[in-house]
């Protein structure tokens, strides 16, 4: 009989996030092969990874370089809030965005450290932890912008600025704005043109089905690609808290010098 070792041991617990003595009776009942050893607790019904498990919770985080020039986020997923709201993860999400802040190219979801905390964490917890979604924006002549929705702490937006300087206030109206808002875009240029075309078309036909010829009808369907625009499009978009402005986000942005030159707006269970 083979000798079970700790290293087949850990192999096995990294693969399915069972117990440390489920592993070893495992190995020893498949002579330490640790794919049999698999197929085998498969075989009785156990189940043998904790990626099986759908990771539907989890947790997003932002951070800026210390210039002020790039901001990062991550969103790190697992099965349960518990977990989510823990430190180890906490601690998961702060390594991934200091690892992107210091290579924006970096591909921290098989960053050896961060590989090592995750399968620590779902060895501990029996959940599948794994990161999610990241983002880097940089602006070299302007200024970045973070946004943590802070009462849940599973929607995070950055923000890429120029012009004059944002303050912080602005910064959370206009973070809170997106993460409000789910913008399909900044600009109508970002809209598909196919979908314009599409919506134009549908607009022309409705109008032209109520007996208006085709020059009218066109001209109303510009009417309603207006409208279309305005509840997808940040910049056409009514700012959500008409009590601090009211008017468009980008009527907002123009009045105080400030050119959003990009955004990225990341969830938790996000597609």
């Amino acid at each position: 009989m083979a000798a079970i070792t700790a290293a087949m041991v850990n192999e096995l617990r990294s693969k399915t996030g069972l117990a440390m003595m489920e592993c070893k009776k495992a190995l020893v009942e498949s002579d330490g092969d640790v794919q049999n050893a698999i197929d085998n607790l498969r075989k009785k019904g156990v189940k043998t990874s904790i990626t099986e498990r759908q990771a539907t919770e989890g947790r997003a985080h932002t951070g800026a370089s210390a210039d002020g020039k790039t901001a990062a986020a991550v969103v790190v997923n697992c099965n349960t809030d518990f977990t989510a709201k823990s430190e180890p993860v906490a601690k998961i999400l702060e390594l991934a965005v200091s690892r992107l802040l210091a290579n924006p190219d970096a591909d921290v979801s098989s960053d050896p450290a961060i590989v090592a905390a995750m399968t620590a964490t779902s060895q501990q917890t029996g959940e599948n932890v794994l990161i999610g979604k990241t983002a880097v924006v940089s602006s070299p002549a302007g200024q970045v912008g973070t946004y943590v929705y802070s009462i849940t702490g599973k929607i995070v937006v950055i923000l890429a600025l120029s012009g004059k300087t944002a303050d912080e206030d602005l910064i959370k109206q206009i973070g809170g704005h997106i993460a409000f808002s789910k913008p399909f875009g900044l600009t109508r240029a970002e809209v598909p043109a196919d979908l314009v075309a599409k919506e134009r078309e549908i607009a022309v036909e409705q109008a032209k089905a109520t007996g208006k010829p085709q020059q009218i009808a066109e001209k109303i369907a510009e009417g309603k690609l207006n409208s279309f625009f305005a509840e997808r499009v940040l910049l056409d978009q009514e700012f959500f808290n008409a009590q601090v402005f009211k008017g468009s986000v980008g009527n907002m942005l123009k009045e105080k010098g400030i050119v959003l030159e990009k955004y990225v707006r990341l969830e938790v269970g996000q597609a």
